[in-house]
């Protein structure tokens, strides 16, 4: 009941999972969870059920806690999530992996310049881990250095958001450029 069940770790309790889903769907609603099972990409997980407001059955506890995360870890999770849509338009492939190497310039772009590259690293290896953590990438085994990125972040980042992100982004640049020229123009009069 905790964490994700993915098909390819665990393909006797996946097919008692797929076979047995309406139970499970029935047991798990009574703790306001619901079952999220998606056959084609190969992973099941419980997630917290969205309550109606029109209901009148109180509250029920939350039994799946919410992650705050940060600007550098949400932005790292919608580049793989960016990454993986633009993988599965353009390869047959059904894997992603991705290096340490290629994993920091897509970061970088978004970073401000700085002039300590190691503590930029440092910062990024802090990221991946907790992403790792999280169960979005896993190392490969006797690869250090390469990463898959898991298809369950489809899940978590859809389309749409992603959609909204990539207009915030533009937002922002814009916004930075507009300083940019900006500063620009109180140099050229001074």
């Amino acid at each position: 009941m905790k964490g994700v069940t993915y098909q390819e770790y665990n393909p006797n309790l996946w097919q008692s999972l797929v076979q047995l889903q309406a139970r499970v769907r029935e047991h798990v609603s009574v703790l306001g969870l619901e079952l999220v099972l998606d056959e084609a990409e190969g992973y099941a997980y419980l997630r917290q059920r969205c309550s109606d407001k029109d209901e009148e059955e109180q509250e029920l506890p939350r039994l799946v806690p919410r992650r705050q995360l940060g600007y550098s870890v949400s932005l790292l999770l919608t580049l793989f999530r960016k990454k993986l849509a633009e993988f599965d338009a353009t390869s047959g492939e059904t894997r992603l992996i991705l290096s340490h190497e290629e994993i920091a310039e897509m970061v970088r772009l978004f970073l401000p310049e700085t002039t300590n590259e190691a503590r930029l690293l440092d910062r990024l290896e802090t990221d991946i881990r907790k992403i790792e953590e999280m169960g979005f990438i896993r190392r490969l085994r006797g690869e250090e250095n390469k990463f898959e990125v898991r298809r369950i972040l489809k899940a978590f980042i859809d389309a749409q958001w992603l959609g909204q992100f990539e207009q915030r982004l533009a937002q922002y640049r814009a916004y930075i450029s507009d300083k940019d020229s900006e500063e620009e123009g109180n140099v050229e009069r001074s």
